[in-house]
């Protein structure tokens, strides 16, 4: 799709059509001194050899070569995607005993697992990619990076542990994503947190300060409610129903800006991650194509005046 970065300079477009105007007012005015002429005969006798309708060749190509230049001077571009060089995605990922519950096949975490790990691998490579694992207590287990390895062998090899601090894991998050490198910009790279959880929040800071943190960072939190209200563990030899806190999780991503997904097998949570990607992945950058509409007008002008040399031996 073609926009323009300055679509002021369209305005110039009004002296061209009033010059287009002016030359169509012209050969109306000469068609009607013509037929005045009251011998026709003679008329045909002492007129040369009219051009016909290839005297109007060069005076359209000339107008076509101003609009082109207008064009130009609006500053035409045509919108591309681009991968996000400094892009910077941090998952965190709840690995609290809820999430060992076997409504999800084979279990929540191992279904986890398997699709985070496709989806670091189908990130673009120019992305860092962070993780944090979250129960009682949040940690960075591999800072951001564009090496995908340590990523995909820390997710292989999570482990359980007791409670569940949501807010522990987005302030946690937040640091990882302050310890992307500069790379010479004095802005804080693009950067999104994807939050899977299963449970309810049971320690650490509260998901309503965690959100504040992420909106005054300008960090996103995009949260998957993952399991069903039927999971089951088993902790100290009692059965216990793991249902999921959807309203927390909700609330959390609307208030930073994030998107909000739920899912309750291994294919759905895939799917999920295949729509982050492709919201994340990239980002919409103009490309100016100026040059092309001044070569088009160039190009044009040399038509007209070629044709207007060869056919009346005078420039238009």
């Amino acid at each position: 799709m073609i926009r323009f970065l300055q679509p002021w300079g369209l305005l110039a477009l009004l002296p061209v059509a009033a010059v287009a105007g002016a030359y169509l007012w012209r050969q109306w005015r000469r068609r009607v001194h013509a037929v005045r002429f009251s011998n026709l005969e003679l008329l045909r006798a002492i007129a040369p050899s009219g051009l016909g309708w290839r005297r109007h060749v060069a005076p359209a190509a000339f107008l076509l070569s101003l609009v082109a230049l207008t064009g130009a001077l609006a500053r035409p571009a045509i919108d591309r995607e681009e991968p996000l060089e400094r892009a910077t995605v941090v998952l965190a990922i709840d690995v609290s005993l809820s999430m060992e519950a076997e409504d999800v096949a084979p279990t929540r975490l191992a279904a986890a697992q398997a699709a985070a790990v496709e989806f670091v691998r189908d990130l673009p490579p120019q992305h860092h990619v962070g993780l944090v694992a979250f129960a009682r207590s949040a940690s960075i287990l591999v800072p951001p990076t564009t090496d995908r390895d340590p990523v995909v062998r820390a997710i292989e090899g999570l482990e359980l542990a007791e409670a569940t601090a949501t807010g522990e894991a987005v302030f946690t998050s937040l640091e990882a994503v302050r310890m992307v490198p500069a790379a010479g910009a004095e802005e804080p790279p693009p950067a999104r947190i994807l939050l899977l959880s299963d449970g309810y929040r049971t320690y650490g800071r509260s998901t309503q300060e965690a959100a504040t943190a992420a909106v005054e960072a300008g960090v996103p939190v995009s949260t998957i409610a993952f399991g069903t209200d039927q999971g089951m563990v088993e902790i100290g030899g009692q059965l216990h129903q793991v249902p999921v806190d959807r309203r927390a999780l909700a609330a959390l991503a609307e208030t930073t800006g994030g998107h909000y997904y739920e899912a309750a097998s291994l294919p759905e949570l895939t799917a999920v991650y295949e729509d982050m990607g492709s919201s994340i992945g990239h980002q919409v950058v103009p490309r100016e194509v100026t040059q092309w509409a001044i070569a088009g007008a160039l190009l044009l002008a040399l038509v007209a005046g070629g044709l207007s040399l060869l056919w009346t031996s005078r420039l238009p």
